[in-house]
């Protein structure tokens, strides 16, 4: 019984931003983890390295039911494609053959009547997972700090923006990944049925900008190039984003920007609740990354 033994979990993404993080919370907790990858030779390297991983594809239902043999948790997290409706419908139907008794989903931060695309393909992903009958608990992110370290970092001394003097509210990964991990490691009894938001703080461009300028200590400016400007950035030949998934980013700046998604400014902030301390702040996110926020900001600068 699941009560007398360490549980197995298994975490989907686990070589991703937010799964990797997962993967190292647990391993220091009374489970075992399980990591799934599509790749053979990944899996041969993890099992040279006495980890419990297996060969599972997605995209491939046949490499489910090894991959769940024994699995008492899932933590569910799929990729940027809107291949993630139907590879989540067959998981969690292999996941109830299988015996699975809890699964962590990470989800969207959005109200129940969304219409952007890819904020409801996680929607769906919810209603399915609850209507299998399998415990679960929805964690509800929004946008992620790393943005601002990544696809967002500045250059030139600017800060670029898309959302014109709209707000949205930002969460840390390493604060989702504590939150999954958690729920994760005590499990259904005290985790199952629970929405948990993740918005800490919520920020303009010219207030991300600021508080840029004042952790990097350089004179950082906001440039905001509105609509057109983003989908000139994802509908680039080289960008790196599906085109499903790429009209649907188009979309959901749209909404922002029109007022149909203006919750996304929202504060809504359950890390005290379920972690016992308080969530990382933007502030310190940026203080961590300073290095490297101010090499792009003067590349080429000399």
């Amino acid at each position: 019984m699941e009560s007398t033994r360490r549980p197995t979990v298994l975490v989907l993404g686990a070589t991703g931003t937010v799964g990797k993080q997962v993967v190292r919370e647990l391993e220091a907790q009374p489970v075992n983890v399980r990591i799934p990858s599509r790749k053979l030779e990944i899996v041969t390297q993890l099992r040279s390295e006495s980890k419990d991983a297996v060969h599972l594809d997605l995209d491939d239902p046949r490499t489910f039911a090894l991959a769940l043999a024994g699995v008492d948790r899932v933590f569910l997290l799929t990729g940027y494609t809107v291949a993630m409706l139907a590879q989540s419908k067959t998981l969690v139907d292999a996941a109830k053959k299988a015996g699975v008794k809890h699964i962590v989903h990470v989800g969207v931060f959005a109200e129940w009547d969304c219409t952007d695309p890819h904020f409801v393909w996680h929607q769906m992903i919810e209603k399915y997972i609850e209507a299998s009958g399998i415990a679960w608990t929805h964690l509800h992110p929004n946008m992620f700090m790393e943005a601002i370290t990544g696809l967002y970092t500045p250059k030139n001394l600017t800060y670029t923006t898309y959302f014109g003097d709209r707000r949205i509210g930002f969460i840390a990964s390493s604060d989702i990944a504590a939150v999954a991990a958690k729920a994760l490691v005590e499990g259904p009894d005290r985790h199952g049925g629970q929405h948990y938001w993740l918005s800490v703080e919520s920020y303009n461009g010219m207030e991300i900008a600021e508080i840029l300028s004042e952790v990097t200590g350089l004179a950082i400016t906001v440039e905001d190039k509105g609509l057109e400007g983003f989908r000139k950035l994802v509908e680039a030949p080289d960008f790196p984003i599906e085109s499903w998934y790429a009209k649907a980013n188009i979309e959901f700046v749209t909404q922002v920007l029109d007022g149909r998604m203006s919750y996304m400014s929202m504060v809504q902030n359950d890390i005290p609740y379920v972690l016992g301390r308080p969530a990382k702040t933007l502030r310190e996110y940026l203080a961590e990354h300073k290095a490297a926020l101010v090499e792009s900001a003067t590349e080429g600068r000399g």
